[in-house]
């Protein structure tokens, strides 16, 4: 197997390579031209008894894309290849083996667009819909089907689609179509100072319905909708959104009938997204309360990576390692034997400000303020506003100033409270974290990068410590060290070490560590991890 991945890895990289040196040597001309990109991640896992991560069979995993596209005019056309060989832990196992999974043509003019093939897209947030790929995650719901969209002179724009979405390495039984419209009222109107725009959404997804769905008197469709409008003027927004996601099915484990062997639940959110922006000041207000709002692509499987629209969470996204041991993913509605939660009600507010240059507080080069807080329940009463248990609260601020051309720092700190119990208890866990992260530039070229972090509770496993040290030498070489130590309970260092080597539109990054079980995070949607221990080496080109 291992020698399979080498092989299948070692032909993907000849043949991008081959791809590069053509589309290089092509001109744009009449005949079209040639993009691509090529990614590799691959894994040799080791046994750790200090963490107790178990290295797979082979202790060996590699994922590799190769994506192709070629432009002529108003013509296009793609393909993506995937290998896993085999996949990487905590990726679904449906991903496996070596096939061409994506294929599209296409063609777009001033007004018009066809698509016939594999494509992504989205209804306004994507609530409702949205197909996308994320390849850290290991999601990728692309949809196999048809696609038009008409544009007219920017005032009325509509899409309708129809497509079956993809899981794993295949494409779902799955159908899913819907069409969307815009209707810019302000372009219509004339009004230069204010753009306002209503919107709305419909799609239905059709699954073949198992037996006991058959035999419980469910439906195979799934129709919602949604309503939006949008709001811009002089730095002010708001956005609005109603989603009807329509019913869904949840396994009752304590049926006594064939009719109640489901839950019957119909999905729906509401979303309000406003603030201001200009003169160095943001301000962002964001409410949201979801229900029932896991759309899945099979709906036999769990919500974990099976999702064909968008609910992120909405709060801050962080990048260092102690603010994401705990990271909050959105709650779409759960059933247990012992509990229900419907989904969540709260939101965010995010502000930040720029201190202008000879300003007080600014000072010879201007300094960057910026705070936020979140906080998300569970819904008390099913069907209701009212707010139940807490799930999550976060409440940072971070500065960042330039002293001088040398030296730049950013500090943080961070205080978060979650419930372990996904809102099940009203027990909660409190941490805080404060990060001091320093870059200075010795000369053009040589710089060095100091993350230092501390997490303080007394819950969970304790206090935690981290350290990093980033030493870049522009424009290729970059070498890094960390580590991050849980002192208040485990004794346990999770180190990290590596090095990255760019040139032009091509990157090759080797490093060994210990990794904790966990989420991982991208774009507010997070999977989980198992703890493991190995070195890993990473290569990605454009062209």
């Amino acid at each position: 197997m291992k020698l399979f991945s080498l092989t299948a890895m070692a032909a993907s990289l000849l043949f991008a390579g081959e791809i590069m040196l053509l589309a290089e040597d092509k001109p744009k001309d009449d005949k079209g031209y040639v993009t691509g990109s090529f990614e590799s991640n691959t894994n040799l896992y080791v046994d750790d008894d200090r963490t107790g991560a178990k290295a797979p069979d082979g202790h060996f995993g590699s994922n590799n894309y190769l994506k192709l596209d070629y432009y002529n005019n108003r013509f296009s056309a793609g393909v993506q290849m995937e290998a896993y060989a085999p996949v990487l832990l905590g990726y679904r196992p449906e991903f496996k083996g070596v096939a061409l999974t994506n294929y599209y043509v296409g063609w777009t003019d001033e007004n018009f667009s066809l698509t016939a093939g594999t494509f992504y897209d989205q209804f306004g947030s994507g609530l409702l819909f949205r197909s996308w790929e994320d390849r850290a995650l290991g999601l990728n719901n692309a949809l196999t089907g048809a696609r038009v969209t008409y544009n007219y002179n920017d005032i009325v724009s509509v899409k309708a689609l129809w497509g079956m979405p993809r899981f794993g390495m295949k494409f779902s039984g799955t159908q899913v179509k819907g069409a969307d419209l815009s209707f810019a009222i302000s372009n219509l109107a004339g009004w230069n100072n204010l753009y306002l725009a209503v919107e709305g959404s419909v799609m239905d997804r059709y699954e073949k319905l198992d037996t006991d769905k058959s035999v419980a008197g469910c439906s195979p469709n799934c129709t919602g909708w949604s309503a939006r409008v949008n709001l811009e003027s002089s730095g002010f927004f708001f956005k609005g959104e109603y989603v009807d996601a329509g019913q869904k099915y949840y396994y009752n484990s304590n049926y006594n009938t064939d009719a109640d062997m489901y839950h019957r639940k119909r999905g729906n959110a509401q979303l309000i997204e406003t603030g201001y922006n200009g003169r160095g000041l943001g301000v962002n207000l964001t409410l949201r309360r979801l229900e029932w709002m896991d759309t899945r692509v099979v709906d036999a499987e769990g919500p974990d990576m099976n999702m064909i629209n968008y609910v992120p969470a909405m709060c801050t996204q962080y990048t260092y390692s102690l603010t994401n041991l705990h990271p909050y993913s959105s709650q779409t509605g759960l059933i247990s034997n012992r509990f229900m939660n419907s989904g969540e009600i709260g939101g965010q507010l995010d502000v930040f400000y720029n201190f202008r240059r000879g300003s007080l507080l600014g000072g010879k080069r201007g300094m960057r303020v910026h705070a936020n807080f979140s906080t998300y329940y569970t819904i008390a009463q099913e069907g209701t506003f009212k707010a139940g248990n807490l799930l999550f609260r976060d409440l940072s601020i971070d500065i960042e100033k330039q002293w001088t051309k040398k030296f730049k720092s950013t500090l943080m700190w961070s205080m978060q409270e979650y419930c372990p119990s996904y809102g099940e208890f009203k027990t909660t866990w409190l941490s805080n974290i404060i990060v001091a992260d320093l870059l200075y530039k010795f000369t053009e070229k040589f710089s060095t990068r100091l993350e230092l972090q501390y997490l303080v509770t007394f819950e969970d496993r304790k206090d935690w410590m981290a350290a990093m040290l980033e030493v870049s030498f522009a424009p290729h070489w970059s070498i890094y060290a960390s580590d991050m130590f849980n002192h208040g309970s485990t004794k346990v260092h999770y180190y990290n070490g590596g090095v990255s080597y760019t040139k032009s539109r091509t990157r090759v990054a080797l490093g060994y560590g210990r990794y904790m079980a966990g989420k991982i995070c991208s774009g507010g949607v997070c999977r989980q991890i198992p703890a493991y221990t190995g070195a890993n080496l990473s290569l990605t080109m454009s062209f």
